[in-house]
């Protein structure tokens, strides 16, 4: 499965998603590539954090290059990183992509920025349209701040979205893991924001677990 990990806005946390993901498939012994279509390379860096200080599983990135649907479909599952810097590859990715991922932060701005993401993605001229799907990333962990229940409420609103339940909170952890070139459940198994991004990938990934 060839899966976009994008939105329209920079700092959705795509990057950390889209690693933590490729580790955890890796764990499960599934094949899987990275590409990063990013100019900010940011998934890059931290695969080279990562390969810099021998963690295993290994993992490796190629960058736009791999675009093409001999290397997409030469493994088991492919997660593209996508940014709006580069238009062109966002366009290819999205044209070749069987899902797009798109994490949502809580806040109105990213909200009707998923409406003109969703709206991109529809405008796609394939045979099959690609599913898209959305999640809160880096909700308010403090139970008196209504704002990230209101931003899933309103995403679960969206027409032609696929709302998954499970949110990853705005905690540290996600990002001392990342800097670290350690995915959230290697640095910290048993924590909160482990626990959190399993409940996602589980969901993202149902046969892996049945």
């Amino acid at each position: 499965m060839i899966t976009v990990i994008g939105s329209y806005k920079g700092g959705s946390g795509k990057s950390t998603v889209t690693f933590n993901l490729a580790v955890w498939l890796a764990m499960a012994d599934v094949k899987v590539q990275l590409i990063d279509t990013d100019p900010q390379a940011t998934l890059s860096d931290v695969v080279e954090v990562r390969v810099e200080e021998g963690f295993e599983p290994p993992l490796q990135v190629e960058d736009g290059s791999g675009l093409t649907p001999e290397r997409l479909n030469a493994v088991d599952e492919t997660l593209i990183d996508v940014g709006t810097a580069s238009m062109d590859a966002m366009r290819q990715a999205l044209e070749l992509c069987d899902r797009v991922l798109v994490p949502v932060p809580p806040s109105q701005a990213d909200i009707w920025s998923t409406q003109r993401y969703i709206h991109l993605v529809n405008s796609m001229q394939r045979d099959k349209p690609a599913e898209v799907i959305g999640f809160i990333n880096r909700g308010d962990t403090h139970h008196a701040v209504r704002e990230t229940d209101e931003a899933a409420a309103a995403l679960i609103s969206l027409p032609d979205i696929k709302f998954l339940k499970p949110r990853l909170s705005q905690r540290t952890v996600f990002r001392r893991s990342f800097s670290e070139g350690l995915a959230v459940f290697e640095l910290e198994p048993r924590g909160k924001g482990a626990r959190e991004f399993i409940a996602l990938a589980a969901v993202l990934y149902p046969d892996l677990i049945g």
